[in-house]
């Protein structure tokens, strides 16, 4: 089925570019939909998984606040919100650095790295549910054009 049908579209798209950016927005809804219904159903949103998993890869466990921002995989607006409702809930504990006090660092919990461990293996089957239809040499190719639209946005990101 095309977009167009799928969308139920009576007109043309106006332009191939605007296609892909309506396909691209649909498909991320339609692989969204899982992700958000298992991360609910454990009481994390996306973005509050992206967060633990960012400082699950760090090898001291811990970032600044400022530093979890740039690397979430959606910019979020609200980090200190996202990390109130984390350390409420004892995923996350904040400190003050000792070098600069205007510093706050954000570490995982064990509970945090625990939960995280839980959702593993359920997260990787839900990827392999979503695009297991795909052979490994779509995904690669897939993933090269997806980096490659992206770089004309990346020249202005701050990457500190």
């Amino acid at each position: 089925m095309t977009l167009k049908e799928e969308l139920r579209m009576t007109r043309s798209f106006s332009s191939p570019e605007e296609e892909l950016n309506l396909n691209l927005q649909r498909t991320v809804g339609l692989l969204g939909k899982p992700l958000f219904r298992f991360l609910k159903a454990h009481g994390l949103s996306l973005a509050q998984y992206n967060i633990l998993r960012i400082l699950r890869g760090q090898p001291e466990r811990c970032l600044p606040c400022r530093q979890i921002g740039l690397r979430m995989v959606t910019r979020e607006p609200d980090v200190t919100r996202l990390l109130d409702r984390l350390e409420r809930d004892g995923l996350v504990e904040r400190d003050r650095s000792e070098a600069d006090r205007r510093v706050v660092m954000i570490s995982i919990t064990k509970a945090g790295l625990d939960l995280l461990a839980e959702l593993d293996q359920p997260m990787r089957g839900i990827h392999k549910d979503s695009l297991g239809h795909l052979t490994r040499a779509e995904i690669r190719e897939l993933n090269r054009l997806l980096v490659k639209a992206r770089q004309p946005f990346l020249e202005g990101e701050d990457h500190e």
